[in-house]
C-alpha cells in the first residue's frame, strides 16, 4: 500500500497558487498530542524535530476551513536540506489522513490515578492521504512520518510543507536535527503481538514490524524478508496447550521430536519461543502439566512463554537442571505489583520478565484503550519497561475486527458489562473503502515511539552512561503507579537522552 500519496516537490507551486490564508487555518502539533475535531486552531505553523539515523519522527498538520465544500488537494513537502547541500529526500515522508472513530460509551472509570477521557470522537485510524473533503468548522489533522535514512549526514536540515486547497495554499516549515548515532534495525525491546491468519496476514505483520513490534507467530515463508527489512529477531512456534483465563484444562505437550522439527522450519538467526498458556495463575492443578511442557521445550532448546505471575511452584521444571518452568514471564501491572519479590527472584535466575496490556484491569497503570491519552501507550514499552528491568512487551491481538464497519471500535458487553474501545484492534482493514491492505492506528505509532525510547536508554547503557539514563527514565516512569501523564515530560527526557547520545557519538565515544 503506497503511503506517500500527495507528497510531491514544491517546485513551481508558488506560481500556481497564491500563498494566502483566506478562510483556512493551518497549524502543527507534536505527535504525542491529539487534535480534537472542534478545538480552536493555533497560529503555530513551524515544527522542530530531532532524531537518530534509522529512526522515524512524526508530527501532525491540522487544517480547518470555515467555508463549505473545501478540500485539501495536496500536502506538498520539499526535500530536507542542510547548509552544505546534503539532502534527505521528500520521499522519506509518509502522509496519512487521521480518521475519527466514535467511542460510545467510554471505558470504565475506576476513579483512580489514571482515568479515561470518556466517550466522544477520537482521531485514531491513519489512512493513506486521498484529498479529503473538509467539513466546515471542523478540524482535519494529518499525520506525517519522516524516516531518517541510515546514511543521512548529521546536522540541521530545513524543509517546507504546503497545504494546497482548491484556490489557495498555506505553507509552514520543518526543521530536523539529525543526531550522530543510529538506532539499530533490530529493536532491543522484544515483543509478541497476536495476529489472525487471514487474507491480510502479510499486511498486518509488515505493519507491525514497520513500527518496531513483532508478530507473535509470523508466517514462516516471510521470515527472511522480515529479518532483512525490519530487523525481526524472534518468532513463536505456535504450539498451544488450551489453557487460558477461565479454562484450566491443558493438553499434553508436543514431543521433543515435534518441537525440533518445527524449529528447523524457521530461520536460524531468530530467537524462537513458545507461548504455551495464558493467564493460568489460578490453574494450580495444571502446574505438573505446565512443567511437562517446559521440560520438552527445554530439551528442544526453546524458551517457554506464559502470561502468569511467577509462583514458587513453577521455579523448577523438574528436570534436575533447576531451570524454571517458565522462561519468559509476562505480567499485567497488577500481577507484577502483587509479586515483586518473586519477580526479583526469577530475574536473578536469568528468566526474562515482560509486561502486557489488556482491557482495564485496575485504576493506576497505563491503558491501551482509545479514550486514554497518548502518553499511556508510549510510557509502558519505553521508560517504565527500562525502570523495572522488563525486556519485552506482549499484546493479545492487533486485528480483532468487530462491528459492521471497518472503523467500529466499540465492544460493549464482550468482556463484561462495559466497553473496552479499540481493545485488540491496533490496525484497521480498508477493504470497505476500496483500499487494499490495513491502516495503522495512532496508538500503534505511540507504541513504536515507546520502543524507540527504550532503545535510547539501552544505547546509553552500552556507552557507559546507563545509570544516568535510567535515572532520567525513572523521572518519567518509575513504576506502574509513579509515571508522568505530561507529554512534555516524556519529550524532555527523550530529548536529553538523545542529546547525550549525540554528544558521545560526535566525540568518538563507542
Amino acid at each position: 500500500m503506497r503511503l506517500a500519496v500527495g507528497i510531491v516537490l514544491a517546485l513551481g507551486l508558488a506560481a500556481q497558487f497564491s500563498l494566502v490564508r483566506m478562510d483556512v487555518s493551518v497549524w502543527v502539533r507534536p505527535s504525542l498530542e491529539r487534535i480534537s475535531q472542534t478545538e480552536e486552531p493555533s497560529n503555530v505553523r513551524d515544527i522542530s524535530l530531532s532524531g537518530a539515523r534509522g529512526e522515524v519522527e512524526s508530527f501532525q498538520i491540522a487544517v480547518r476551513s470555515e467555508a463549505p465544500g473545501s478540500s485539501v488537494r495536496q500536502i506538498v513537502f520539499s526535500d530536507l536540506r542542510d547548509d552544505a547541500g546534503h539532502v534527505i529526500p521528500a520521499g522519506t515522508f509518509s502522509l496519512y489522513t487521521e480518521h475519527y472513530v466514535q467511542v460510545s460509551p467510554g471505558s470504565p472509570d475506576l476513579r483512580g490515578k489514571n482515568q479515561p477521557l470518556g466517550e466522544g470522537w477520537y482521531a485514531d485510524a491513519l489512512i493513506p492521504f486521498a484529498s479529503p473533503a473538509l467539513t466546515a468548522g471542523r478540524n482535519q489533522p494529518f499525520w506525517v512520518d519522516i524516516s531518517i535514512p541510515r546514511d543521512a549526514r548529521p546536522g540541521s536540515y530545513n524543509a517546507t510543507y504546503t497545504i494546497v486547497m482548491d484556490k489557495s495554499a498555506v505553507a509552514g516549515s520543518i526543521r530536523m536535527t539529525v543526531w550522530h548515532f543510529d538506532l539499530p534495525l533490530r529493536p532491543a525491546l522484544k515483543s509478541s503481538f497476536g495476529t489472525n491468519a487471514d487474507s491480510h496476514r502479510h499486511a498486518v505483520e509488515a505493519e507491525l514490524l514497520k513500527n518496531k513490534l513483532a508478530p507473535a507467530n509470523p508466517s514462516a515463508e516471510n521470515e527472511r524478508e522480515y529479518i532483512d527489512n525490519y530487523g525481526m529477531s524472534s518468532a513463536g512456534l505456535g504450539f498451544w496447550s488450551g489453557a487460558n483465563y477461565g479454562n484450566c484444562s491443558m493438553s499434553a505437550p508436543p514431543s521433543v521430536r515435534q518441537l525440533r522439527r518445527e524449529r528447523r522450519r524457521h530461520e536460524a538467526n531468530l530467537q524462537l519461543y513458545n507461548y504455551s498458556a495464558d493467564e493460568v495463575d489460578a490453574c494450580f492443578g495444571q502446574f505438573d502439566t505446565l512443567k511437562a511442557w517446559a521440560r520438552n521445550l527445554h530439551a528442544a532448546d526453546i524458551p517457554n512463554l506464559v502470561t502468569t505471575t511467577p509462583s514458587p511452584e513453577l521455579l523448577d521444571d523438574g528436570s534436575g537442571t533447576g531451570r524454571s518452568a517458565v522462561d519468559i514471564w509476562v505480567l499485567l501491572p497488577r500481577m507484577y505489583d502483587r509479586a515483586v519479590g518473586v519477580v526479583a527472584t526469577v530475574k536473578r535466575k536469568g528468566d526474562e520478565v515482560w509486561s502486557y496490556n489488556a482491557l482495564s484491569q485496575e485504576d493506576y497503570s497505563p491503558k491501551w484503550l482509545i479514550d486514554y491519552p497518548p502518553v499511556d501507550f508510549r510510557i509502558q514499552p519505553g521508560f517504565i519497561s527500562q525502570s523495572l528491568g522488563l525486556t519485552g512487551v506482549l499484546y493479545w491481538r492487533v486485528d480483532w475486527w468487530y462491528g459492521p464497519r471497518w472503523d467500529s471500535v466499540n465492544n460493549d458487553g464482550t468482556f463484561g458489562d462495559y466497553n473496552a474501545p479499540g481493545d485488540g484492534k491496533l490496525v484497521y482493514p480498508l477493504d470497505q473503502i476500496g483500499i487494499d491492505g490495513v491502516a495503522p492506528s495512532m496508538r500503534l505509532k505511540w507504541l513504536r515511539d515507546g520502543v524507540e525510547d527504550y532503545e535510547y536508554v539501552e544505547l546509553l547503557k552500552k556507552r557507559g552512561a546507563g545509570e544516568w539514563a535510567l535515572s532520567l527514565a525513572r523521572s518519567a516512569g518509575r513504576n506502574w503507579v509513579e509515571w508522568s501523564r505530561d507529554p512534555l515530560v516524556l519529550q524532555s527526557v527523550r530529548r536529553q537522552l538523545g542529546e547525550r547520545l549525540d554528544q558521545l557519538a560526535s566525540s568518538g565515544t563507542k
